[in-house]
């Protein structure tokens, strides 16, 4: 089996991971946290979102995290844009990337944001082309394209049509996204087929949640195929609002010592990134999620 020689990482920790929480999280801990994650080597992080704060309290200072971020050469800093109000409130923070975002699932569009998925799509055509026009990259976040907690399975037809509805927008690569975690690795591989179809191999990323303890599994099955681009957060932060019982997304420890592990090269350093994970934890009071970071945080106080 050749696996990609390299894998890039979108550590997602700073948004997708603390949005869910329900303690505020200051900006000055955010900053810190996209800070200790370049030093650990990484080379995308997805920052914040601009959303309304009614919906989530916890981006409310996305412009304070914005200009507080210490910018370093060779990084690029995402941040999630539902709708133009967004887009436009982010520019002040000069994103190198905006996220949109869709569901392979008709049922989760209407509950997530009470519309179908083609008229999700429809609503962020304008996003994107404001995006592209302003020289900013364009990323769309594919939900839901193993299993929904509505609909249970989901066909890989829905995720071709949802990567397909996306291209012809504009957006520019996008993420297969286990959001629940339900997923096994034949059915990850049948939702990256579809997408695939619509996307070059170097457009597309995985992203896997581990609700059933199947996110590495499922990421040695998007190797498989070639995929090298793959998301996770540090500490394993995260879980879905939408999705009762879903956790946070794989760790980006286990992801690293996963790929170390088989000789593919990330950048990371791996104790730094552990370090950071664990700053995170502490400030929210609990354990780090990450399991590699558990064996080698006992191993380092022993």
């Amino acid at each position: 089996m050749k696996y990609p020689a390299r894998v890039k990482i979108i550590d997602v920790g700073p948004r997708d991971g603390l949005q869910n929480e329900k303690q505020p999280v200051p900006a000055a801990v955010k900053i810190e946290l996209v800070q200790r994650l370049q030093d650990a080597g990484l080379k995308e992080i997805e920052v914040t979102s601009y959303v309304s704060p009614k919906w989530v309290p916890q981006m409310a200072d996305n412009a304070e995290v914005m200009a507080g971020i210490a910018r370093k050469a060779g990084v690029l800093y995402s941040v999630l844009t539902p709708n133009l109000k967004g887009f436009e409130a982010a520019l002040a923070g000069k994103p190198d990337e905006i996220v949109v975002f869709g569901a392979a699932s008709e049922a989760f569009s209407q509950r997530n944001i009470n519309c179908s998925i083609a008229e999700s799509i429809e609503r962020f055509a304008p996003v994107v082309q404001a995006a592209l026009e302003a020289g900013i990259a364009v990323r769309g976040a594919m939900s839901c394209t193993v299993g929904c907690p509505y609909e249970g399975e989901i066909a890989p037809e829905k995720v071709g049509y949802l990567a397909g509805l996306m291209k012809n927008i504009g957006v520019q690569r996008v993420d297969v996204a286990d959001t629940i975690g339900v997923g096994t690795p034949v059915k990850v591989q049948k939702a990256l087929e579809a997408t695939l179809a619509h996307f070059d191999l170097d457009q597309v990323s995985g992203h896997f949640h581990d609700t059933y303890g199947q996110a590495l599994s499922n990421t040695l099955a998007a190797l498989d195929l070639g995929v090298w681009n793959f998301q996770s957060s540090v500490a394993g932060l995260g879980g879905c609002p939408y999705a009762k019982g879903a956790t946070g997304n794989v760790a980006t420890e286990d992801v690293v010592y996963l790929l170390q592990g088989m000789g593919i090269e990330t950048g990371i350093d791996l104790d730094k990134l552990i370090d950071a994970g664990q700053f995170i934890s502490e400030h929210l009071g609990r354990p780090t999620q990450s399991r590699v970071a558990k064996a080698l945080l006992t191993k380092r106080a022993g």
